[in-house]
């Protein structure tokens, strides 16, 4: 079938399936919702915010492995697990459905209280084919692979084959079908991930035959209509690419983007998407929960294409993403490298939502976390090999700790009352933010030797004069920010924690605790053995204002 009338026949039967999916479960399923400049998870009618892990990639193909593994994972605060469900297992034949897998997922986490994402390692992971079924691997000629300039065969199906995008497909709708059947009441699954880390190395592009068909074929016009509608708002590395040849509405690959292997991304980038779309499309025509796509980072300026996944929704490519695969509802990092702030800030451009699959298990997690989420509104922040986390790592305090103040969090996303605040070197001495009528003026923790000793938490302008700040190895004192009488003092600071939605208070900090009300300090003192300094803790800070 030709693809265009696929994709018209594949949208039509997309809407029957949703409008059916909602007269039964009316707004009742997992869905995204926005609330001011934030975009929210909204689960049972209520915003959910993710203190994640995702499991080891094997993890979730033994229940037996399993089994002792849900208590651990209750005991790290978790809320939500992020496990993969793999097509070799799903089909193991052609056409036979196994969810025996599946079942013990949902079973395991229905009876610890916890929900899962569901992690689809179908066609692609991290760049290979390695999850595809024997029977699809065993078929070259049916399923073709992607192949070098020599010719050679790659271990990766090549995007450009109808069959392979179809089987996929097929799969991953049979899949969602199971989970509107027998999940779509108790909404365990509140997400889907669609493949993982895709793309191609180490070539910059697909050298098969029917790429290079594709490559001196002209641009789709889908595409370029896309950029065309878009040209104010494109992010600038594509706007550039596509200007380096004087925006041209037509002609091929080089001739709109020009020769090198930055087209190539842009080229694989269509491509992929295009096809992990279908797949969505297929999925969302069975249960319309939300899905995304995950990417391998480029580590370094010097990386080219090939030496990362090429194609892969990297974020100077997330406009190509967006214009091939509408089903997609964002993109999400995987953020293993050390600016944490860098790739963050380059995710939540023109609007796409922040989501963390995948990070450093390291003790920076625990800092990371705040930053995400009170600084750019995460839906999840997850460490990969989440069961290799001990209940003595920092991680577990900081999940308490974010659970206690997730209602006044999803209460104050997308209104600008919230900030992060994350050190990432001993080098950084502090940021000031303006929040509500004061500006914040935080200093770290000059004393950091590590990353365990870093500075991290979060701020909130819970009323008027009122700030609540979490966290730990840093104090803020207040200034004003708006016109008025041109001094801030504290009137006072209360030590405390939540229990459900209740603030409990606990001591009354002045004096040494305070520098005598001059700033509120975490820890507030540095020899407190009752309180332990190292662990985060929650003040709340009422102020005033005189001449």
């Amino acid at each position: 079938m030709h693809q265009r009338a696929f994709l018209k026949r594949a949208s039509v039967v997309l809407l029957l399936a949703m409008s059916e999916t909602l007269t039964i479960r009316a707004e009742d399923i997992p869905h995204l919702a926005r609330q001011g400049t934030a975009t929210q998870l909204i689960v049972d009618g209520e915003p959910f915010v993710m203190l994640a892990g995702e499991l080891h990639n094997s993890s979730a193909s033994s229940l037996e492995y399993m089994e002792p593994m849900w208590d651990k994972l209750v005991a790290l605060n978790l809320n939500t697990v992020l496990a993969t469900v793999t097509w070799e297992l799903v089909e193991p034949a052609e056409g036979q459905f196994d969810f025996s897998l599946v079942d013990g997922l949902l079973e395991g986490a229905r009876e610890h209280d916890l929900k899962l994402v569901v992690l689809w390692f179908g066609s692609w992971k991290n760049g290979v084919s390695s999850y595809i079924p024997t029977w699809v691997k065993k078929d070259l000629l049916r399923f073709p692979r992607a192949q070098s300039r020599n010719g050679d065969n790659e271990l990766v199906l090549s995007p450009f084959h109808e069959a392979s995008c179809q089987a996929d497909a097929n799969a991953f709708a049979a899949l969602m079908r199971y989970l509107r059947e027998v999940d779509s009441d108790e909404h365990t699954v509140v997400m889907t991930q669609v493949e993982n880390e895709v793309g191609l190395m180490p070539e910059s592009r697909d050298h098969s035959a029917a790429a290079e068909a594709a490559f001196r074929s002209p641009v789709p016009r889908e595409l370029i209509d896309y950029l065309t509608e878009h040209k104010d708002s494109l992010l600038a590395e594509v706007n550039e690419l596509w200007a380096s040849t004087g925006h041209k509405d037509t002609g091929t690959w080089t001739e709109v983007f020009g020769d090198s292997v930055w087209t190539d991304e842009v080229f694989m980038a269509w491509h992929m998407a295009r096809y992990i779309g279908r797949i969505a499309e297929a999925g969302k025509a069975e249960y319309a929960l939300p899905m995304y796509a995950n990417a391998w980072l480029v580590q370094n300026d010097k990386q080219k294409p090939g030496d990362y996944p090429s194609g892969g929704p990297v974020s100077r490519v997330m406009d190509i993403w967006r214009a091939a695969a509408p089903a997609i509802d964002f993109l999400a990092p995987d953020i293993y490298l050390p600016d944490f702030k860098a790739v963050c800030a380059s995710y939540v451009r023109s609007g796409n939502p922040l989501m963390i699959p995948e990070a450093r298990q390291g003790p920076e997690a625990a800092r990371n976390a705040f930053w995400a989420i009170a600084e750019h509104d995460a839906m999840c922040f997850a460490p990969f090999g989440i069961e290799d986390i001990d209940a003595d790592h920092p991680l577990v305090e900081s999940y308490d700790l974010l659970r206690q103040l997730m209602p006044l969090i999803t209460k104050y996303q997308g209104t600008a009352k919230m900030a992060g605040i994350l050190q990432q070197s001993a080098e950084e001495e502090g940021a000031t933010m303006d929040i509500g009528e004061y500006r914040a003026n935080v200093r770290y923790n000059r004393q950091a030797k590590g990353q365990a000793d870093m500075s991290y938490g979060l701020i909130i302008n819970t009323g008027p004069d009122e700030y609540l700040v979490a966290g730990n190895g840093f104090q803020v004192n207040f200034s004003p920010a708006t016109p008025g009488p041109r001094h801030a003092g504290i009137l006072q600071v209360w030590e405390g924690v939540y229990e459900g939605e209740e603030w409990i208070p606990g001591r009354c900090l002045n004096g040494d605790e305070t520098a005598a009300h001059w700033v509120a300090k975490l820890p507030p003192n540095d020899h407190d053995r009752f309180a332990g300094p190292d662990r985060p803790r929650i003040l709340r800070v009422t102020l005033y204002r005189h001449d």
